[in-house]
């Protein structure tokens, strides 16, 4: 594995480069000496995947030219600001700066920030059509914007597009120095977290039915690709998979997503239906976009908790808040239609998934109450290997008189757990587990009786 110093060896090489690049479009541009030359003549440094991480990532990426320079000056100013200096100079025609060439300027900083515009020059200013690849480069669907490598953030809506700040995210520059894998920050620009579970797919609990089901997500996680180009069904379906969970809480259906992102090599990320619904029009869309920009990518699978918060039955649209809602339905159900990875929407009552919706989903799987037999093994698992039960325990009678889902049996599992330690034991005794069921049931206001 690199080291941070070689890690930021190959920064200064790739930042040389940039400089050299920088030096001869202002040269030509200007008609300096040597403006005959062009900057596409000046080769990048040669790349070693072993040698760096932004090496690695270049050749993964498998980076063109004009992305390794948009990168680069993305970079520049947190490792080399002084290569932008140049920037700053005043236009002797108009006692200025220079517009074309783009920038932002910010009391905390007294460099040189390059924007969309700067890019723009960079490529396009003495070959008018290269602009388009800086268009491509710049674009939301750009792995730099849908990965949030680089942003182009805008302070102002009424600006021009390009005159946004071309910014390299802080935990992509971590990576770069350092080697140290980052992942998406939740928050309102980014709604999605990642969901993880130290338990394996052997620990699921499941009805034969409901798991059949699920194994065949699985399955379609595993092979989709191979199927989809392969064997020709790209012709014949949409690409990705949907699914609805719905059933009662606790009995799984977190568990089950999670567990199918484990045991495929998969990501899973929760989207937090809270924070992508704005008040204001189109924002809750251009979150929402940037969940699915980077899920396209990384090949995630998306889990949706709580659907019914958008999918639920549409009412008239008789006001505009109606309209804005059924507005952000619609992009919603539009981009998981559209995405060739795997969807899961879950939620508590089916009746409230608006059947419009749902007809259009794979897969709706009904997580019910587990049976006598799948309680005694999710009593059996929740045990075993944490705390010893007093020899009056009857997990096969338990599991029988006593109806409760997998969450619920885990939160039996603490509550005795918590009294066993602190009695200075591991020793769960009889009284411990029902005192804890009857906690359970008092959760729903039912009365449990135990002979």
């Amino acid at each position: 594995m690199p080291t941070p110093e070689q890690n930021l060896q190959a920064l200064y090489r790739e930042l040389d480069w940039l400089y050299a690049v920088i030096q001869q479009v202002i040269a030509s541009y200007l008609k300096h000496e040597g403006h005959q030359d062009h900057w596409l003549d000046i080769r990048p440094p040669e790349l070693m995947p072993e040698q760096s991480e932004y090496e690695r990532q270049a050749l993964d990426w498998q980076l063109d030219t004009f992305e390794r320079l948009a990168l680069a000056l993305a970079l520049a100013p947190h490792v080399r600001p002084e290569y932008l200096d140049v920037f700053l100079s005043v236009n002797g025609t108009t006692d200025r700066s220079f517009s074309e060439f783009g920038g932002y300027s910010d009391k905390a900083f007294s460099g040189f920030l390059p924007t969309g515009q700067t890019l723009a020059f960079l490529l396009s200013a003495n070959n008018p059509e290269l602009r388009l690849e800086a268009m491509r480069i710049l674009a939301p669907s750009h792995r730099f914007a849908a990965e949030m490598v680089i942003t182009l953030e805008q302070s102002d809506d009424k600006l021009p597009l390009l005159s946004g700040v071309w910014s390299l995210s802080q935990q992509w520059l971590q990576l770069l120095l350092t080697g140290e894998k980052i992942r998406p920050e939740l928050s309102p620009a980014f709604p999605a977290s990642p969901i993880v579970t130290p338990l394996t797919w052997s620990d699921l609990v499941l009805d034969h039915h409901v798991m059949s089901q699920v194994q065949e997500i699985r399955a379609w996680i595993t092979h989709g690709h191979s199927l989809m180009r392969d064997w020709g069904l790209a012709r014949k379906v949409k690409p990705g998979f949907r699914a609805v969970f719905y059933g009662p809480p606790g009995t799984g259906k977190t568990l089950t997503a999670a567990l199918l992102g484990k045991s495929t090599g998969r990501e899973v990320y929760r989207v937090d239906l809270s924070m992508i619904v704005s008040k204001y029009i189109g924002e809750t869309e251009k979150n929402l976009g940037k969940v699915f920009d980077a899920a396209s990518y990384k090949d995630w699978i998306l889990f949706f908790d709580e659907a019914d918060a958008l999918f639920g039955k549409r009412t008239a649209a008789t006001s505009s808040n109606d309209r804005h809602a059924n507005q952000q339905t619609g992009y919603l159900l539009q981009r998981i239609e559209d995405f060739p990875g795997t969807v899961i929407l879950a939620t508590n009552l089916k009746a409230n998934m608006d059947e419009a919706f749902t007809r259009r989903f794979q897969s709706m799987i009904h997580f019910k109450m587990p049976g006598a037999t799948q309680r005694l093994q999710l009593w059996q698992k929740a045990f075993e290997g944490v705390c010893e039960l007093a020899g009056d325990i009857d997990l096969t009678k338990l599991a029988q008189d006593h109806e409760l889902a997998g969450g619920a049996i885990i939160n039996v599992l603490r509550y005795c757990a918590l009294n066993a330690v602190s009695r200075g034991k591991k020793q769960v005794e009889r009284d411990d587990l029902i005192q804890g069921i009857k906690r359970e049931f008092r959760k729903d206001n039912l009365t449990v009786q135990f002979n």
